[in-house]
Formats: structure tokens, sequence, C-alpha cells
């Protein structure tokens, strides 16, 4: 966040958004140590981001969202607090079949970043029923073992489409 409020200049301006008190903290704490004025951390789950609709230019995520229980939920908010012709890029993972049920709630597969994981088809479809479009994967992991199951990572980007008008123009 620190970076990009750097990267937005002193006329953008940048959300983070944590459920970790301690992150939040830490972060709070780094921004005022460097003078940093054009962010603000906020403590909010990722179904109910305390973000304006339409108001963001660019959401980024790095392995978060497959902690989120209701992805359609994550993903219906991005498009919401997106400006029409806004972007995202998303870090996350993926499995190659539905992780069992064993391992949802395994404590260890939870700080793995895999415990939550959607099948690749799932993700990108879930993305695409939120409205989002040019939905694109920039890299993408060989697949590798997890519990019972393989896991990939990868980036995916898309946009919000532009309003059109409704005369067909």
């Amino acid at each position: 966040c620190l970076r990009m409020a750097e990267e937005v200049g002193p006329d953008g301006f940048v959300w983070g958004i944590d459920i970790a008190d301690g992150m939040l903290e830490k972060a709070r704490a780094t921004a005022s140590k460097l003078g940093v004025r054009n962010v603000r951390f906020e403590k909010a789950e990722l179904e109910n981001l305390p973000v304006p609709s339409a108001s963001v230019d660019v959401v980024v995520s790095n392995c978060v969202l497959n902690h989120a229980r209701d992805k359609v939920r994550v993903w219906a908010e991005i498009f919401r607090v997106l400006r029409p012709g806004g972007r995202f890029v998303v870090s996350d993972i993926y499995s190659s079949v539905p992780v069992p049920d064993e391992f949802r709630q395994d404590p260890e597969a939870v700080a793995e970043c895999w415990a939550g994981a959607d099948v690749r088809d799932v993700y990108l479809a879930t993305i695409e029923a939120a409205g989002l479009r040019e939905v694109a994967v920039l890299e993408e992991s060989a697949p590798y073992p997890k519990g019972k199951i393989e896991v990939s990572s990868f980036t995916v980007q898309g946009v919000r489409p532009k309003k059109r008008c409704c005369c067909g123009g």
C-alpha cells in the first residue's frame, strides 16, 4: 500500500484492507513514520469493503481472496468499488480438485493459504459472473502437492467494463 501511495502521488489515494489488528497497527505506524498521508488502513472482511462504490482505479491482492468464505460476494465487492474501466490484478491459489473438507479448517492448510482454494474453472467463472471482463491469467505455476491434492499459484487481471450508451453507441 505504501508503494502504491507513492506511485499515485499526492493527488491519489490508497486504501489498505486487512482483518488482522497487528497488521493494521504495523501499517499505520509505518505510514506515520514515513509521512505517507494519502493512505488509509481499514479493518474489514473482504465481503464488505469500507470503500465507496465506483471509486477505485485498481484493486490489488496478494494471496488473500482464497481465505474468504463467500468468494462470490468478494468479487461482487471488487466490481462495486472499481470505477468503470478500472482494473484488478490478483495473485492467488487454486486447487486441481475441490479441497477435501478435512483441510478446510486445518490450521496448517489455512496458514499455507490453500485451505480455501477453489478449482481454477470455478475461480475464473466467479470473476466473470461478478461482471468483470477481459479476465486473463498473467502467470501460473506448475501444480505442487498440498495435503491430498495439488494446487497452483496464479496472477489474474481483468477490468470492470465501461458504461455503454443506451442508444447502442
